[in-house]
C-alpha cells in the first residue's frame, strides 16, 4: 500500500484547502481517494489509469464506464486522459449527514475481456455551514432565590459539519451574573450549561438579555447567534432531577408512527408549581431532527417519523426538565434501531451486453452481475439462481457479484435468442427475493451467400425515355441474418461498343432497381446484356452473380422520309403526261421510307391538294399516282398534287411532298407554261453605237433560233402522234439507290438545265443536273411500239434538246446586251427543268 498527497485549490472566497489523495492499490484492484467536498465540475479526482496500472488505450477499447449503485453519479470517467473528473456537486452533509468517513463507493467496467475495480473516494468536510440554533431567542424564568452556581441548561446549535469544521465552542455574553459551562464526550460538546455566578435581584434587573454565540472552527470562522431573555422570578430553590442521566432505548425500523419509545422521569423537591415538571426535547442532533417528540407532562418519548435502519442505525436525544420556577435538568436517551428484513435483494446489470455470437467458445462471459442486500445479518445474505435448460450458467465472481457464462456451444439456427430470468433470495425469515429477466439475442455468422429469384433476367424499356426512369428491380435472398443478410447490389464493371455499361444502366445499391442512365434509341441499339453482383453485408462479404438482358421497345419517333420525287428549292419538277393518256396512266411514284419498325413503318400515301381532284389518284398502299379518267384537252397544262405520306404509330407522323404534272403533247408548251421572265423598264439614255449595232446582231440570231425551235417543235408532234397510236407496254422503271417493296411503282429521272447569269457574259454557265434528279415522261401503256423505235425516239430527243439548247445560249447573250443597256438591274431567267421522254435502259 502506497499513500500520495496533492495539493489543489479551494472554492469560493478564496479559500485554501489542502487535499490529501490517498491512493490505495491491491491484487484486489481497489483504489481510494480522499477529495474535498464542494469542488468544482471538471475538477480532477486522480489519474485512474496509471493508479490502476492500466493503458489509456485499454480504457477505449475496453469501453471503460462507471457503475454505481445510485441513481445519481458524483464523478465521471475521461477515457481520453484516463482520469476521474467530477461530475457533480459534492454535498458531504447531503450524502452522509454526521457519518464520518463519508466515502463514495462505485466500481469501473470493462469489456473484452471484461474486468471491474472497486474505487473508494472519501469526501473530507469543508466549513460550508455555520451553527444554527433551531430557535433564535429563548425565554427563561429564574428565581431571584437562585443561588450562585444554580444551573440552566441551554439548547445547543447545530452545525452540519464535521470534525475541525464542526461547532467547537460556545460564548455568552454579557457575563455579569452567569458564566458558561461546556460538557464533551469524545471531544464533542454534549451539553451547554449557563452557571449563575452572582445572584439576582428583581429589583434591580426584572429582565435580562443575553447572547449565546456558536463558532465552529473552520477557517475563516462561522458562527450563530441566539438570545436568552430571561425574567427573574421570585424564590424557587430546588431544580428538577432526573432518576437518570442516561436513557437506553430500541426500536425496530418500519415501526408505526406514535410508538412508544420510552418513558423518562425527573422529579423536584419543592411542592405546588414550583415543583411542576415540564419536559422537553433540549437539543436533537443531526438525523433526530423530526424523528421524535416528548410528553411535556409524562416525559413518554414516542416516534413521530418513520425511520430505516439502512439510513440510521441510532439516535441520541437530549431532554430537558423545567419546572415553574425556571429550574431544569437533563438526561440524554438513546435508541438503537433494531433490523428488519424489510430489502428485496436488488440486483442490477453491470454489463449491458445483450447479444453473443453464435461461435462463442464455452466459458465466454455474456454479463456481470451485481447482487446487494441493503439488510444486515442473516437478513443480507443472498444466493442466485437462473432458469434450467439454457446453454449457460451463473458463477460467483467475488462477494454479491457473479458472472453470466456460456455453458455449451450456441447455434443461431436452433435458437435465435434466450431470456435468462436471474432469482436472488436472501436468508431472512421469511426469506425475500427478485429476479430480473436477461434478453440475450443470437448473433448470426456469415455463413449464407445472397440468392436471387431468377437465373437470369430480362426487361423491357421504350426508346426516348426519361433518363433516370426505373426498368425492374432485382431481389436477391440471403439466409442469414440482420448485416449478413442485407444485400447490396452493384453493377459489374463491361463495356457495349466500347463504352461502358456503367453509362446505359445504374442499379441501386439497396433496393436492387435498375434505372436508365440515357434516353435509348431503338434506331441505334436494339438490346445489350450486363451482369449484376449482390453481395451480403458479412465479413467477409459473400456473393452471387445474374445476367440481365435490356430490350428496347421501338417507339413511333420518326416521321416518313420522301425519297421520290426529289424536292428541290428553286427548279420546277414536272412529271409529264399527254393528253392523250387513257384511265390508270401511271404519271409517278411517290417513294418513302421510315426507319422505325413494326407497324410504325407502314406508310400509307394520300392525295391531299391537287388542281384538279377528278384527274388524279394516289395508291394507298404503293404511293403510284396515276389517272382516274381521260385526259381532256380543257384540262390545264400546269397540275400541282400534294401528297401526305402517313406512318402507323400511335400517334402518327406524316411527310407531305408537292408533285407538279404537266399535261401537254410537248416541251415548247410545257416551256411557256413553267417559265417566266421578268423585264426592267428603266432604260438608260446613254447609248451607244456599238451597243445598239450588238444588240441587232444578236435579235437576228435569236429569231433565227425561234425558227428552228417552231420547226423542231412541229417535228416533235408529228412524231409523238404515231407514238402514242403504238402498243408498246410500259416498262417500270426504278432508281438505281432504291428498290420497289411492293413491285409496282415507279422512280423517273429528270435533267436539270441550270442557267447561272451575271452581268458578265464570260461568266455565265449551263450545268447539267446528275442522274439523281432526272425525270422519265411515261409512255402510254397501250402504246405497240418496239424497242428500235424507243432507240430512234432517244436520238430525235436528244437533237431537239441541242437545238433548245442553243436557243436558251442566244437568249442568255440577248439578255446580257439588254443588261448592260440598261446600266443595272437583271434579267432573270431562272432555273427550270425540262421533261422528255427517256428510253428505259441501264445506261
Amino acid at each position: 500500500m502506497t499513500e500520495c498527497s496533492i495539493l489543489t485549490m479551494g472554492r469560493y472566497v478564496g479559500w485554501l484547502l489542502f487535499i490529501w489523495i490517498s491512493c490505495l492499490s491491491s491484487v484486489l484492484g481497489q483504489v481510494s481517494y480522499t477529495i474535498p467536498e464542494e469542488m468544482a465540475k471538471g475538477s480532477v479526482v486522480g489519474n485512474i489509469a496509471q493508479d490502476l496500472g492500466l493503458d489509456v488505450k485499454r480504457l477505449k477499447s475496453g469501453k471503460a464506464r462507471i457503475f454505481t449503485r445510485d441513481s445519481i453519479e458524483f464523478v465521471e470517467l475521461n477515457r481520453e486522459r484516463g482520469v476521474l473528473v467530477i461530475k457533480d456537486r459534492i454535498d458531504r452533509e447531503a450524502i452522509c449527514g454526521q457519518t464520518t468517513p463519508c466515502a463514495l463507493h462505485f466500481q469501473i467496467i470493462l469489456e473484452n475481456p471484461m474486468e471491474f475495480y472497486s474505487i473508494n473516494i472519501e469526501i473530507t468536510d469543508v466549513n460550508d455551514n455555520a451553527p444554527v440554533f433551531e430557535k433564535t431567542n429563548v425565554k427563561l424564568k429564574i428565581s431571584e432565590s437562585a443561588v450562585s452556581g444554580a444551573k440552566f441548561i441551554l439548547d445547543m446549535a447545530n452545525d452540519p459539519d464535521v470534525g475541525t469544521n464542526g461547532l467547537q465552542t460556545y460564548i455568552l455574553k454579557p457575563t455579569v451574573n452567569f458564566s458558561l459551562r461546556l460538557h464533551s464526550q469524545e471531544g464533542d460538546i454534549t451539553n451547554i450549561e449557563m452557571v449563575l455566578e452572582r445572584p439576582l435581584d428583581r429589583e434591580q434587573n426584572e429582565h435580562l438579555s443575553l447572547v449565546l454565540t456558536a463558532v465552529d472552527g473552520g477557517e475563516p470562522q462561522m458562527s450563530g447567534t441566539m438570545q436568552i431573555l430571561i425574567s427573574v422570578l421570585d424564590a424557587n430553590d430546588n431544580a428538577p432531577v432526573f432518576t437518570q442521566s442516561v436513557y437506553k432505548a430500541s426500536i425496530k425500523e418500519g415501526a408505526p408512527l406514535g410508538t412508544i419509545v420510552t418513558t423518562v422521569t425527573a422529579t423536584d423537591a419543592d411542592d405546588g408549581e414550583n415543583g411542576k415538571i415540564t419536559y422537553s426535547v433540549s437539543s436533537k442532533l443531526g438525523n433526530t431532527l423530526g424523528i421524535f417528540e416528548v410528553n411535556e407532562n409524562n416525559g413518554q418519548v414516542r416516534l413521530i417519523r418513520n425511520i430505516d435502519y439502512e439510513k440510521a442505525r441510532a439516535f441520541q436525544i437530549n431532554i430537558r426538565a423545567s419546572d415553574e420556577g425556571g429550574l431544569v435538568d437533563s438526561c440524554k436517551l438513546i435508541v438503537d434501531v433494531i433490523d428488519v428484513n424489510d430489502n428485496t435483494p436488488d440486483i442490477h446489470i453491470m454489463s449491458k451486453s445483450n447479444v453473443i455470437s453464435e461461435d462463442a467458445k464455452p466459458n465466454t462471459v455474456v454479463t456481470m452481475i451485481n447482487i446487494e442486500d441493503a439488510d444486515s445479518g442473516e437478513n443480507g445474505k443472498v444466493k442466485c439462481s437462473i432458469n434450467d435448460d439454457i446453454p449457460f450458467a451463473l458463477r460467483s465472481t467475488s462477494n454479491n457479484f457473479f458472472s453470466l457464462v456460456t455453458d455449451t456451444d450456441l447455434d443461431r439456427e436452433k435458437e435465435s435468442g434466450f431470456n435468462i430470468s436471474v432469482t436472488c433470495s436472501d436468508e431472512g425469515v421469511p426469506s425475500l427475493s427478485s429476479s430480473v429477466t436477461i434478453a440475450l439475442q443470437i448473433l448470426d455468422v456469415n455463413d449464407n451467400a445472397p440468392v436471387f429469384l431468377k437465373k437470369s433476367y430480362e426487361g423491357y424499356i421504350v426508346e426516348n425515355n426519361v433518363q433516370g426512369v426505373s426498368i425492374f428491380t432485382l431481389i436477391a435472398n440471403d439466409a442469414d441474418w440482420n448485416q449478413n443478410a442485407r444485400v447490396s447490389y452493384i453493377l459489374e464493371d463491361s463495356s457495349l461498343n466500347g463504352v461502358p455499361v456503367s453509362s446505359y444502366v445504374s442499379v441501386s445499391a439497396d433496393s436492387g432497381v435498375i434505372h436508365a442512365v440515357r434516353s435509348f434509341d431503338y434506331e441505334q441499339i436494339k438490346d445489350f446484356q450486363f451482369r449484376v453482383k449482390a453481395q451480403d453485408g458479412g465479413s467477409p462479404p459473400l456473393s452471387s452473380n445474374v445476367s440481365v438482358k435490356i430490350l428496347i421497345q421501338d417507339q413511333n419517333d420518326n416521321a416518313p422520309q420522301v425519297l421520290y420525287p426529289v424536292q428541290t428549292g428553286g427548279s420546277l419538277v414536272a412529271e409529264m403526261v399527254p393528253r392523250s393518256a387513257d384511265v390508270g396512266y401511271l404519271v409517278t411514284k411517290v417513294v418513302a421510307v421510315d426507319v422505325d419498325s413494326g407497324q410504325n413503318a407502314w406508310l400509307s400515301y394520300k392525295l391531299q391538294k391537287a388542281t384538279d381532284r377528278a384527274l388524279f389518284e394516289v395508291g394507298l398502299q404503293n404511293g403510284e399516282i396515276r389517272t382516274i379518267r381521260q385526259v381532256t384537252d380543257k384540262d390545264a397544262v400546269k397540275q400541282r398534287l400534294t401528297v401526305i405520306v402517313e406512318d402507323n404509330g400511335q400517334p402518327s407522323r406524316s411527310a407531305t411532298v408537292i408533285v407538279n404534272v404537266a399535261v401537254a403533247d410537248s416541251f415548247p408548251e410545257v416551256l411557256s407554261e413553267f417559265t417566266d421572265f421578268t423585264h426592267d423598264k428603266e432604260y438608260n439614255d446613254n447609248l451607244t453605237f456599238y451597243l445598239v449595232l450588238a444588240l441587232a446582231v444578236v435579235s437576228f440570231l435569236f429569231i433565227t433560233c425561234l425558227l428552228v425551235i417552231i420547226s423542231v417543235k412541229i417535228y416533235r408532234w408529228r412524231q409523238s402522234r404515231i407514238l402514242y397510236h403504238s402498243s408498246l407496254p410500259v416498262i417500270p422503271y426504278y432508281p438505281p439507290r432504291y428498290s420497289d417493296t411492293l413491285g409496282t411503282g415507279t422512280l423517273q429521272h429528270v435533267y436539270n438545265y441550270e442557267v447561272c447569269r451575271t452581268t458578265d457574259s464570260r461568266k455565265s454557265d449551263c450545268k447539267f443536273g446528275n442522274a439523281g434528279s432526272q425525270n422519265v415522261l411515261i409512255m402510254d401503256p397501250s402504246s405497240t411500239g418496239t424497242m428500235q423505235r424507243i432507240q430512234s425516239e432517244k436520238k430525235k430527243d436528244t437533237y431537239t434538246h441541242a437545238l433548245l439548247l442553243s436557243s436558251l445560249i442566244f437568249v442568255e447573250h440577248y439578255r446580257i446586251l439588254a443588261t448592260a443597256f440598261q446600266h443595272h438591274g437583271q434579267w432573270k431567267l431562272g432555273i427550270f427543268t425540262l421533261a422528255y421522254p427517256f428510253p428505259y435502259s441501264d445506261s
